[in-house]
């Protein structure tokens, strides 16, 4: 399936090239608002995921909110088992927590992104989720 016949609600966006060097396979970045909260629909070709990354924050910001709105794609926390998401999934990150996210090795994936706002945000990005360890996912993308 090419990205245009990968069928979704909001904008595929851009190539998202000024985070590239943060994922594995190519992304794409559609900013939906600004202001306080922005959200951003981010897209994933088959198999591309994030590096390993930690939102921050205090006073109750930092959090990073996840909506899967079409195709299919894996949540992990570091020390937690991968996460199917689908769409109508909704995965909230505490801040502090080491994680990344992605598509399915053979489906597009979408989510909208949010982080929750507050003081002293930031992102830390860390190393990539490596082919042997993105290989060991579910082949048919099912967990037992």
């Amino acid at each position: 399936m090419s990205e245009n016949e990968f069928e979704q609600i909001f904008p595929l966006g851009d190539k998202n090239d000024a985070y590239a060097r943060y994922f594995i396979g190519q992304s794409y970045l559609a900013p939906l608002t600004d202001g306080s909260v922005p959200v951003s629909n981010v897209s994933f070709e088959p198999g591309c995921r994030n590096n390993w990354h930690i939102h921050h924050g205090t006073d109750g910001g930092g959090d990073q909110i996840l909506l899967c709105t079409a195709g299919s794609g894996w949540y992990q926390a570091e020390g937690g088992d991968p996460l199917s998401m689908e769409p109508g999934s909704v995965i909230r990150v505490p801040a502090g927590t080491k994680h990344w996210h992605g598509a399915k090795a053979d489906s597009w994936f979408s989510h909208l992104a949010f982080i929750t706002p507050g003081q002293d945000v930031s992102n830390e990005w860390l190393e990539p989720v490596t082919d042997e360890m993105y290989g060991r996912l579910p082949k048919n993308g099912l967990l037992p």
